[in-house]
């Protein structure tokens, strides 16, 4: 049996070179092994270290009472992060995607997109399940409806918007009326009062009339959607095409090399981002006791779903381990604790997917932009929670029907959440109004939404990931039956041509016969005229030999050229 060896975790054929590797592997001391592990997880050590050492700063500095300005002097590194960051989005995610979709094909780019819809969907709406399971079960608005609003010194948040208005503005912004405002800008509508006559009292009548504004804020659905499209029609194109799809390649590698760059900045980043954020919080103590139990609800919904429910999901499309997996992603998952935005967390996201995971690069910069655009698992667990809260807090009975319509909401309006922090809570009023609830109370989400915020981001791009992880496994699993396949129709092909020439041999063996090269050196009609006997010979041996042979006004032909052998000329006719 041949020798085995083992490098890295793969089985190596047995050989002089790999052995010495394996030997000068074992020989290795502690010291050395310990300086290749810190070398190859630096990074990862480095972000972790910036969250811890980062929550010890904002703890020391909380106590020397910071005025408003030396609290953004102090946050200015943190900021800085988030401003790389989200400046490396735009290029990212439209280059990705254009050279993703124009690197498949239409068949395939079809499939894997359709396996990704299907994917996001459904685990977010087991993640809206999950949610409104744990809001019935632990209950955390029963009991707390004395909470007052003003006693936390929060201001109210007001949502007056449709919830039809708010569907339709999603459907707009999927196509933008314009390219380069997208890049900065995105559709809202907003209501203005017309008077629309006199009542029979003499009063003026007002009507409420949406009209369309922009607000700030990048439109990531509609460049999205546009990036596809495009990469998909410069496919199409073939050669016409191919300098442009090779020009947004070159530039999508240029964007990969910054976003390298960028993450050695991360840790320090970090370090101030959270140190900023225990220095701006109010009264911890309060907020805590009295969302206390929305606040645990929310974060175990998010260990089910990102512990137990995506790995076995994962598990279940790749038999592989999924922790395994995940313990690639330690940076982006860390970058999305600190930063609390799917968005900024895809540069990261997407350089440890390739790089530690092997996923397919096609795959990665194909899924993982529209992931963290539309797959919000963890923003669904706690936008239902709190939809429920609020009801427990208003003492009112939700129905089967208002769950129902919490549930789809929650998975629809999730899509339209924007990849920044506090993105969910505007998100939460859709699910209010579609419920018939006040909008009042969203204040008290927001006053947590800093602690949430950051285990639902985590479970946000976790999702994402492993959808990642769940296609490249699919696609490589249709690459080699397309090679089986391949190999089968070979092996077929040559098969044929050895029975062509076997029956080709088989109809040349007769005694009485021999094959003629060229096209039929002796017609039957000149043999018959050279000799009868040889004649009549010739139409004997033709349907004894050859029952191919057919009949023409009484002279046999075939489909090959003979000759009479010597011996037979000489008989008497028959």
């Amino acid at each position: 049996m041949e020798k085995k060896s083992e490098i890295n975790g793969h089985a190596m054929p047995g050989s002089a070179s790999t052995d010495l590797i394996v030997e000068k592997n074992a020989r290795k001391s502690f010291r050395e092994k310990l300086v290749e592990f810190l070398r190859k997880n630096l990074l990862v050590i480095m972000t972790v270290s910036g969250v811890l050492v980062g929550v010890g700063l904002g703890m020391m500095v909380r106590n020397m009472d910071l005025t408003r300005a030396q609290m953004t002097y102090f946050a200015f590194p943190g900021e800085m992060l988030l401003r790389m960051l989200k400046m490396i989005i735009l290029p990212l995610v439209v280059c990705s995607l254009i050279s993703g979709a124009a690197s498949l094909d239409t068949r395939s780019l079809g499939k894997l997109g359709g396996i990704a819809v299907a994917y996001f969907l459904v685990t977010t709406l087991i993640a809206s399940g999950i949610g409104v399971t744990l809001a019935f079960i632990i209950k955390p608005g029963v009991g707390a409806g004395a909470l007052n609003t003003n006693s936390l010194g929060l201001e109210s948040v007001s949502s007056n918007k449709e919830t039809a208005d708010s569907f339709l503005d999603l459907a707009r912004n999927l196509f933008p009326a314009n390219l380069v405002a997208a890049a900065f800008r995105s559709y809202a509508t907003d209501y203005k009062m017309v008077a629309a006559g006199n009542s029979s009292n003499g009063t003026i009548l007002y009507q409420k009339v949406p009209f369309g504004t922009e607000t700030d804020g990048m439109n990531i659905l509609g460049l999205v959607l546009f990036a596809m499209v495009f990469g998909v029609a410069l496919r199409k194109l073939g050669e016409e095409g191919e300098e442009l799809i090779r020009f947004f390649n070159a530039f999508n590698e240029a964007t990969m090399v910054l976003v390298s760059w960028i993450m050695w900045y991360i840790p320090f980043g970090i370090m101030f981002l959270v140190g900023s954020k225990i220095v701006e919080m109010e009264d911890v103590v309060l907020l805590v006791t009295s969302l206390g139990k929305y606040i645990f609800a929310s974060i175990l919904g998010h260990i089910i779903h990102g512990g137990i429910v995506l790995p076995l999901i994962y598990f279940g499309f790749t038999r592989k381990n999924p922790f395994s997996f995940l313990s690639g992603l330690i940076t982006p998952f860390t970058t999305a604790f600190a930063t609390c935005s799917s968005s900024a967390t895809l540069p990261s996201m997407i350089k440890c997917v390739e790089e530690n995971n092997g996923v397919d690069k096609r795959i990665s910069r194909f899924i993982l932009p529209i992931g963290a655009t539309v797959n919000m698992d963890g923003a669904a667990i706690f936008q239902c929670i709190a939809a429920v809260f609020i009801a427990q807090l208003n003492n009112a009975e939700l129905n089967a029907g208002q769950i129902f319509t919490i549930l789809v909401t929650a998975t629809a309006s999730s899509v339209g959440a924007a990849g920044i922090p506090a993105g969910g809570i505007i998100t939460i009023a859709i699910i209010l109004e579609a419920i018939g609830l006040p909008t009042n109370d969203l204040s008290l989400m927001l006053a947590v939404d800093w602690i949430v915020d950051r285990t639902t981001t985590v479970v946000n791009v976790e999702g994402d990931a492993l959808g990642a992880g769940i296609l490249h496994h699919i696609n490589q699993q249709e690459m080699k039956k397309l090679q089986e396949q391949q190999q089968h129709d070979e092996e077929l092909a040559e098969v044929r041509v050895e029975a062509v020439a076997n029956i080709q041999a088989e109809e040349e063996t007769s005694p009485l016969v021999s094959h003629q090269t060229k096209a039929l050196g002796a017609t039957p009609e000149a043999i018959d005229q050279q000799s009868p006997t040889a004649g009549r010979l010739y139409g004997l041996i033709m349907v004894l030999n050859f029952p191919a042979a057919r009949r023409r006004n009484g002279v046999f032909f075939g489909q090959t050229g003979v000759t009479i052998t010597p011996e037979l000329t000489g008989q008497q006719r028959l």
